[in-house]
């Protein structure tokens, strides 16, 4: 069973100014795996989840949800 896991990785880089190359080598981890994770083409570990919110300084869940996230200005139901 395939079950997707959303982020926002885009956004917080975003928001922070930081390139995909700058996050890959805070985490220790390939510029292109940052893609793939945006992209929702890869499910980040345990480990890596939670070094990405750490990096941000946010909650894991602030990051990552088994649901979409609602888009800015859109209440959620």
């Amino acid at each position: 069973m395939g079950e997707t896991v959303y982020n926002r990785i885009a956004l917080l880089r975003a928001e922070r100014n930081v390139t995909r190359r700058q996050l890959a080598d805070a985490l220790g981890v390939h510029y292109q795996t940052v893609g793939y994770l945006e992209r929702g083409e890869y499910s980040p570990s345990l480990l890596l989840a939670l070094r990405i919110a750490e990096y941000f300084g946010v909650p894991v869940e602030v990051v990552f949800s088994t649901r979409p996230f609602p888009r800015i200005g859109e209440r959620s139901a």
